[in-house]
């Protein structure tokens, strides 16, 4: 990537408009342009530049402040600003397989400006085309074209009335009629109603629907995919046998449309079944290339993994906005100070660092984890797409699996939490709904919910590392290895090799010096999820030996076991990954010191979190190990502190598409907080009766222009 700017590209990367904010701006240790070249490339920024302008200067997608839309309007209006995202053409077929990467910094761009925006763009483009892509086959493949010209418009249709999480218990059914060579879907009642569906509200015209696949003689295979039209793509009224409808207001998300279908004995074409995984034959008689059902289970995985995939990214992009807010705010806003005469910026404070900053690192490691896993499941598409079969690309599904499954539920809730602490250490102004910390607060919340429930999700990942170790691991009071070695495609489990090294291990750093470095966290978070993983196998064990079923057996492991291990596990990969970014040999020297900052401040502050169970199980010993990490903490927030401004610039949108006036760029808090509220008071049509208006009026008027 180039890492400098050649010829001094203003166009590109435009300096910012002087004000309040330049002090700490010139106090950066590092050119904020040089780190941009450096984590996007100039390609990807030209990329997002080419988009944000659109968007400003595209009366569809106007600012309307003080205007609260109804639910109607703004979802017609959402559906309207996705149809002209695809009429700009900014992402084509082609230049998705060619440049991979940019299909996350649409949907972050899209996001930035409206969640609901960027979750119905990518609702029908990569869920529901990413699910027609990887499980169908080439007569799914005119469905591609039709998605990209918006001729269909598409939604991903699993979760029900009565079940989501449990998809084993999903039932709808799709029988096979030889008579016709068509599939019969249908609800058995309201209950297996499709339900919370993007998409499905109003706009949606085909679903990729998840039924129970039977065959004659009653032989049912288990949930498989079939494209299901519900809509007349002309009209948008329902197609015969099909009850679908909007779901109503949500607590945010409001501009897409959730939605519900039944299916009362649709047929569909046999090649409506997505056939990737499974067929069946004109005759009634099912076929798959998968004779391992763990490599089919695992081969299976893409479509559930992509939509999580695709949620981290939603999440890391509402974070970014709340940080560059509330930091851009803390660099301006002076309360207190060492004397009566003077103020200072409470960003100078360590009580404010210590709040905001382990979340700009955040932003960080979790911005490169998500870039990285996306790439990794490009990789397993791509292994589908072409026919692989092997144990390889099954495992690798398994691996992407436990990683989605882990990091969608860190990434929200990372997100949750940050945005509500730069609400607060926004004070008041941060309560304000045209500061927008509310917005993305409400718009992240169903992050933590659809696509799989959190917590839920974590077992997913706790299973997957349980059932490495079931297999490499022979039980005698203690855990130890049979000689196998830990492998995955990704190397996520290698290091589960040294286990038994790794548990001997201890904290061993006596200076908060010494600490100042994400290695540190590196071996401390090993020798957690290896102390993790044993404490949880040996207790499921005891509670089978107790007499308690395997069901009961995982569910009492959960809470203080299989939970935190799956937190630990991800946790450590979103470290590693990072750690391995920022320390590669081709970071700029000038970048190296404030990336490996960052870098340690996610590791330790993520891993100060765990210090519980860090002194439970020994690592830690005396107070002097939680003394030097919380002091380690406090040390980095005070070395990021001038950089934090320079950092909040190369993440921070455009300030129209940031839309708060306590974010801009400017730094002007005061005179843009003001004028925003007159604007929406309507005041400024009014003012004549203010004694001090002449003096006023050209401040103003001035501001009126600007907003």
């Amino acid at each position: 990537m180039a890492s400098t700017v050649e010829g001094g590209d203003t166009a590109l990367l435009p300096e910012f408009p002087r004000g309040p904010l330049d002090a700490y701006r010139a106090r950066a240790s590092f050119s904020w342009k040089e780190l941009a070249l450096f984590t996007e490339g100039e390609g990807m920024l030209r990329f997002k530049k080419t988009i944000f302008s659109a968007l400003e200067n595209d009366p569809l997608f106007a600012r309307s402040p003080g205007a609260d839309l109804s639910l109607e309007k703004y979802r017609e209006l959402n559906f309207l600003r996705c149809k002209r995202i695809f009429e700009y053409d900014f992402l084509s077929v082609e230049d998705m397989f060619k440049s991979p990467l940019k299909v996350p910094a649409l949907i972050q761009c899209l996001g930035m400006y409206d969640s609901s925006l960027a979750a119905k763009y990518l609702l029908h483009s990569l869920v529901f085309g990413s699910a027609v892509y990887s499980s169908g086959s080439e007569r799914h493949l005119t469905y591609i074209q039709k998605i990209f010209r918006m001729e269909i418009f598409g939604c991903f249709a699993l979760t029900e009335l009565s079940h989501g999480s449990n998809t084993k218990a999903i039932r709808t059914t799709a029988h096979y009629d030889p008579a016709t060579e068509e599939f019969i879907i249908h609800s058995p009642d309201f209950e297996a109603a499709k339900f919370w569906v993007g998409n499905m509200g109003k706009t949606a015209t085909h679903a990729v629907v998840f039924a129970k696949l039977c065959v004659p003689g009653d032989q049912c295979h288990g949930l498989h995919p079939f494209i299901v039209q519900i809509r007349d793509p002309k009209t948008l009224l329902p197609m015969p046998g099909v009850m679908v409808g909007d779901i109503g207001k949500k607590l945010g998300q409001n501009g897409l449309d959730n939605g519900f279908a039944m299916f009362h004995k649709v047929r569909v074409p046999r090649q409506s079944l997505l056939n990737r995984m499974g067929d069946v034959t004109p005759e009634g008689t099912y076929v798959s290339p998968f004779k391992d059902v763990r490599q089919r289970f695992g081969a299976s995985l893409g479509s559930l993994s992509s939509g999580r995939v695709s949620i981290v990214s939603l999440a890391i992009l509402n974070l970014k906005l709340a940080v560059a807010i509330a930091l851009r705010f803390s660099a301006t806003r002076r309360q207190f100070g060492p004397t009566e005469e003077e103020e200072i910026p409470v960003l100078e404070y360590p009580m404010q660092q210590w709040r905001l900053l382990p979340y700009l690192a955040a932003v960080y490691a979790l911005d490169h984890f998500s870039k990285s896993l996306f790439l990794d499941l490009v990789e397993l598409q791509r292994g589908l797409a072409s026919g692989d079969r092997s144990a390889r690309q099954a495992e690798l599904g398994r691996e992407i699996h436990a990683l989605a499954s882990a990091s969608k539920p860190l990434a929200s809730w990372t997100t949750q939490q940050g945005i509500q602490e730069c609400r607060e250490a926004c004070g008041g102004h941060g309560y304000l709904a045209m500061n927008r910390l509310g917005v993305l607060r409400d718009d992240n919340d169903p992050n933590c919910t659809y696509e799989g429930d959190n917590n839920i999700l974590l077992q997913q990942t706790s299973n997957y590392l349980l059932g490495l170790l079931a297999h490499q691991v022979h039980v005698t009071g203690m855990c130890v290895l049979d000689g196998a070695c830990f492998r995955s495609p990704l190397k996520s489990v290698d290091f589960l090799d040294a286990y038994p090294g790794i548990l001997d291990q201890k904290f061993e750093v006596s200076s908060v010096a010494d600490c100042l470095d994400s290695a540190v966290a590196l071996a401390a978070y090993k020798w957690l999820v290896c102390y993790l993983l044993r404490e949880t196998y040996q207790k499921l064990n005891q509670e089978k030996r107790s007499g308690s079923s395997d069901f009961e057996a995982r569910n009492k492991c959960q809470v203080s076991h299989g939970r935190p291990l799956a937190l630990a596990f991800v946790e450590l990969t979103v470290v590693q990954r990072f750690h391995e970014h920022v320390h590669q040999p081709s970071v700029p020297p000038s970048l190296r010191a404030v990336l490996g900052r960052l870098s340690a401040l996610y590791a330790l502050w993520s891993l100060s979190r765990h210090a519980a169970l860090l002194y439970r199980g020994g690592y830690f010993s005396g107070e002097q190990a939680g003394e030097v990490l919380e002091s380690a903490v406090l040390a980095l927030c005070s070395q990021l502190k001038d950089d934090a401004v320079a950092l909040v610039d190369v993440i921070a949108p455009p300030d129209f598409v940031l839309d708060s006036p306590i974010g801009r760029a400017d730094g002007e808090l005061y005179k843009n907080l003001w004028g925003a509220v007159l604007q929406e008071s309507k005041v400024l049509e009014r003012a004549s009766w203010w004694p001090e208006f002449s003096v006023n009026k050209p401040v103003i008027g001035s501001l009126k222009s600007k907003l």
